[in-house]
């Protein structure tokens, strides 16, 4: 990246960087854009891409039906319901 490229971006964004700021992003951008470009010429044929790097494996528990409790028993310990559900306080007016 070159200072004519940064201002640019720089007006797109409406910064307003000092001089010394400038300086920095430029050279990381540089720095990075160096280590990309040596990333780029790693042969990489035949490698099966990764969805991650870490040997995980997601661990799901079996699927089984459960006891479920009813609906009148669940009211049953409510301090009021209404029509099937729990009836409770209004909280906005």
């Amino acid at each position: 990246m070159d200072a004519k490229t940064l201002s640019a971006y720089e007006n797109m964004a409406k910064l307003s960087l000092t001089e010394d700021v400038r300086q920095w992003v430029i050279d990381s951008f540089n720095t990075l854009e160096e280590s990309f470009k040596k990333l780029d010429g790693i042969d990489t044929e035949g490698v099966e891409p990764l969805f991650t790097v870490l040997d995980l494996k997601n661990v799901l528990r079996e699927d089984a039906s459960a006891k479920f409790i009813e609906r009148d028993e669940l009211l049953s310990n409510a301090p009021e319901e209404y029509d099937g559900y729990f009836q409770v306080p209004k909280t906005l007016e």
